[in-house]
C-alpha cells in the first residue's frame, strides 16, 4: 500500500470533525455509507453506490456500471445474490449479470448486506451473502441532471414523482418514471460505451402497508480490450434487460412484516470475442435468458417467541448460440426456511434471542439438501456494546449455463456439464455499538465453500476452464460511521485469508477465487465548507493477493472518486459539480488482465423540485 497516501486519507477527515449536530448532506441519498452518491461517468445504477461499500467489493470491467462483478466477504460473483423487495433476481447464463438490475437507484432504498444467519431468510442461490435494496415510497417531486466529460461524454437524468391527494380503498395512489441516458467514446481505444434506461412504477400505500408495480428496461453496449479473455482482443458485450415486478410489504409490530412478490426478467446478451471479426449467420456468442419467480417471508412474533419464513420459487431457460453442450436449459429452483426465535430477559435489562432453524433448497435437476441455522445474540439498548452475536449457517447453491453448457474440449470458455451442488459452511462472531460518537460493527468469519465453481487459467491452454474448487476463507470486517454539523465521515476495513484445493486439477491461475484483496480500506466523507460549498470524496486502498494474470499495475492500489459541489445560496436546488475518477490514475488491474479505466474528469450540473 502507499503509506504516505493511505495516512494521508485516513487522517484528513479525523483533523476536522467537532462535536455538533448530525445532519445529512442536502442530496438524494442512495446510500449514507459512501459520499458520492453518483458517478462522473455515465448516470447512477443500484450497482454505482457499491464500488465504495465498506462490507462490498467491486471487480469492474470498462465502468462499474458497464459490468461488475459484485463479491461479498471473499467470495466469487456467483456466490453473492441480490434480493429486490421479496424476489430474488439473477441471470442463469453467469453471475457476470447478477447486478443488471434495470431500475433507478431514485427508486429504491440505501442497499442492505446480508450475510450468515440473516441470509438464510434472504436472496436464494446464494452462499457468501446477499445485497438487498427495498422499494423507496413515492413522494411528489422530481430530480434531473446533466454531465458532459473528457472522451465526449455526455449523460442526462431525469425522475419524477407524483402522490395523489386522492385514496383508493385506504391507499393512496402514486406513481414516479425514470429516465436516463449515457453515452462517451472511452477512455481507452475500444472503450466506448452507450447506456439507455426507462422506469414506471405505480404504488399504492397506507400507514403500514405499500405495494408496487414496476416495469423498466435497460439497454447497454459497451466496449473493451481483454473483456472477458486475456488474450488481447477488443471485446464488445451489448445487453438488454427487461423486467417487470410486483411487490407488496406489510409491517406489523415492532419488527414483524410480510412480504410477497413476483417478477419477470429477460436478458439478451450478445458477446463479441473480436470486435471486428464478419458477421455470420449466426453471431457466435448469443444468450437469451428468462426468469420467473413468485416469494414470500415474513416474520411473527408473540412475547417472546417469533417465527421468521421464507419460501422461493425460481423457473429459468436459456436460448443459446454456443451455450448448447450441457444436459439442460431450464430449471426450477425452490428456497423453503423457517427460523424459529426465543427471548430471554436478562437482569441487567439485556435481550438474549436464540434463533434455530434451517433451510431446504432444491431442483428439478439436482439433488435437495438440507442446512441448518443458528444464531444466539445479546442486545443492549444503551451503553457501548449494543449487540454480540454468535452464528452458524449452512447454504447452497447450483451452477450457471455458462460453466454447465460450455463446451468442456473447445471454445473460450470451457464447462463441465456434471458440476453439482455447491456447499458453504459459515461461522461468525459479531459487535455493534457506540463508542465516542461513532456508530459501527465488526465481525470475525470463516466460511467453507465446497465444489465452488471457479474459472481458471493453465498455460498454454487458449481458454479459461470452470472448475470445483474447495476454499476456505478466514476473514475480519469492520465498519463505523460518525456525523457532526459539517462532515460525514465512514471507514471500513477487511482482512482476507484464504486456502484452495481444486481438487487435483492442473490451474496456474484463479480469475476469481483467488482475486481477492488481503487488505481493503475504505474512507468516504462529505465536507460541508460553507457557502454552498461541499468536498466528497470516496477512498479505497488495498493490497491484492498475488496473480500471475494480472500483467500491470502491481497488488497495491488506492483508488479515490472526489467531487467539489457548489449550491448557489439563493438557489439551493441546483447543484454544480466537478468530479474526478480514480483521482490518482491507478492502472490497477481489478480483474487480472482486464485492463484498469483511466482518471477521468465532468461537469455535472442538477436540480431538484
Amino acid at each position: 500500500m502507499k503509506p504516505p497516501i493511505l495516512l494521508a486519507l485516513v487522517a484528513l477527515p479525523a483533523t476536522l470533525l467537532a462535536q455538533g449536530a448530525a445532519t445529512l448532506p442536502e442530496m438524494t441519498v442512495y446510500s449514507d455509507r459512501v459520499a458520492n452518491q453518483s458517478p462522473a461517468t455515465t448516470f447512477a445504477m443500484p450497482v454505482s453506490v457499491l464500488r465504495y461499500e465498506p462490507g462490498v467489493d467491486i471487480q469492474a470491467r470498462n465502468l462499474a456500471e458497464g459490468q461488475a462483478d459484485v463479491t461479498l466477504r471473499g467470495g466469487i460473483f456467483e456466490n453473492t445474490g441480490f434480493q429486490l423487495g421479496a424476489i430474488t433476481l439473477w441471470d442463469p447464463q453467469t453471475g457476470h449479470y447478477f447486478a443488471e438490475v434495470p431500475v433507478a437507484p431514485a427508486l429504491l432504498n440505501s442497499p442492505a448486506v446480508l450475510t450468515g444467519a440473516d441470509l438464510a431468510t434472504g436472496a436464494a442461490n446464494a452462499t457468501a451473502g446477499a445485497v438487498a435494496y427495498a422499494w423507496r415510497p413515492i413522494k411528489t417531486g422530481g430530480a434531473a441532471s446533466v454531465g458532459f466529460g473528457e472522451h465526449r461524454l455526455r449523460r442526462a437524468e431525469i425522475y419524477q414523482g407524483y402522490r395523489s391527494p386522492l385514496e383508493i380503498a385506504g391507499r393512496s395512489v402514486a406513481a414516479d418514471v425514470a429516465f436516463a441516458r449515457s453515452e462517451s467514446d472511452g477512455a481507452i481505444p475500444f472503450g466506448e460505451h452507450e447506456f439507455s434506461r426507462l422506469n414506471g412504477r405505480l404504488q399504492f400505500a397506507a400507514k403500514d402497508a405499500q405495494t408496487d408495480l414496476f416495469a423498466g428496461y435497460q439497454e447497454k453496449f459497451f466496449g473493451w480490450p481483454n473483456l472477458y479473455t486475456p488474450f488481447n482482443s477488443n471485446e464488445t458485450d451489448r445487453l438488454q434487460t427487461v423486467l417487470f415486478a410486483i411487490n407488496h410489504r406489510q409491517e406489523s409490530g415492532a419488527d414483524g412484516f410480510f412480504e410477497a412478490g413476483v417478477f419477470h426478467r429477460r436478458n439478451k446478451d450478445d458477446y463479441a470475442f473480436n470486435r471486428f471479426a464478419p458477421l455470420g449467420p449466426i453471431h457466435p456468442f448469443q444468450h437469451t435468458t428468462w426468469t420467473s419467480g413468485v416469494a414470500a417471508s415474513g416474520r411473527h412474533g408473540a412475547g417472546d417467541f417469533a417465527i421468521a419464513y421464507r419460501g422461493e420459487v425460481l423457473a429459468d431457460e436459456l436460448q443459446s448460440s454456443s451455450l448448447t453442450f450441457g444436459r439442460f436449459r431450464t430449471r426450477t429452483i425452490t428456497k423453503l426456511s423457517l427460523l424459529p426465535e426465543r427471548v430471554w430477559r436478562a437482569a441487567d435489562r439485556a435481550r438474549i434471542a436464540v434463533k434455530a432453524g434451517a433451510t431446504f433448497e432444491d431442483t428439478n435437476r439436482d439433488s435437495s439438501a438440507v442446512s441448518p441455522v443458528l444464531e444466539i445474540a445479546r442486545e443492549h439498548g444503551t451503553g457501548a456494546l449494543r449487540r454480540v452475536h454468535l452464528s452458524y449457517s449452512e447454504g447452497t447453491q447450483v451452477a450457471t449455463y455458462t460453466a454447465l453448457n460450455s463446451s468442456s474440449a473447445s471454445g473460450l470458455f470451457r464447462g463441465n456439464p456434471d458440476l453439482g451442488r455447491q456447499r458453504s459452511r459459515n461461522a461468525e462472531i459479531g459487535v455493534a455499538g457506540e463508542f465516542a460518537g461513532w456508530n459501527g460493527k465488526a465481525a470475525v468469519f470463516w466460511r467453507r465453500d465446497d465444489a465452488l465453481v471457479d474459472w481458471t487459467f493453465r498455460r498454454g491452454v487458449t481458454a479459461r476452464t470452470a472448475n470445483a474448487v474447495d476454499v476456505d476463507v478466514t476473514g475480519f470486517e469492520a465498519f463505523a460511521r460518525r456525523s457532526v454539523s459539517f462532515a460525514d465521515v465512514v471507514l471500513g476495513y477487511t482482512l482476507l485469508r484464504k486456502d484452495a484445493d481444486y481438487r487435483g486439477a492442473p490451474v496456474d491461475a484463479s480469475f476469481y477465487a483467488l482475486n481477492y484483496a488481503r487488505h481493503r480500506l475504505t474512507l468516504a466523507f462529505t465536507l460541508r465548507l460553507g457557502h454552498g460549498f461541499e468536498l466528497r470524496m470516496d477512498n479505497v486502498a488495498r493490497l491484492q493477493a498475488d496473480n500471475l494474470l494480472r500483467t500491470t499495475g502491481g497488488d497495491e492500489a488506492v483508488i479515490s472518486s472526489l467531487a467539489l459541489a457548489y449550491r448557489p445560496p439563493a438557489w439551493k436546488r441546483f447543484e454544480l459539480s466537478v468530479q474526478v475518477e480514480n483521482l490518482w490514475d491507478s492502472r490497477f488491474q481489478e480483474i487480472p488482465g482486464v485492463p484498469a479505466s483511466p482518471r477521468q474528469v465532468a461537469l455535472g450540473l442538477s436540480s431538484t423540485w
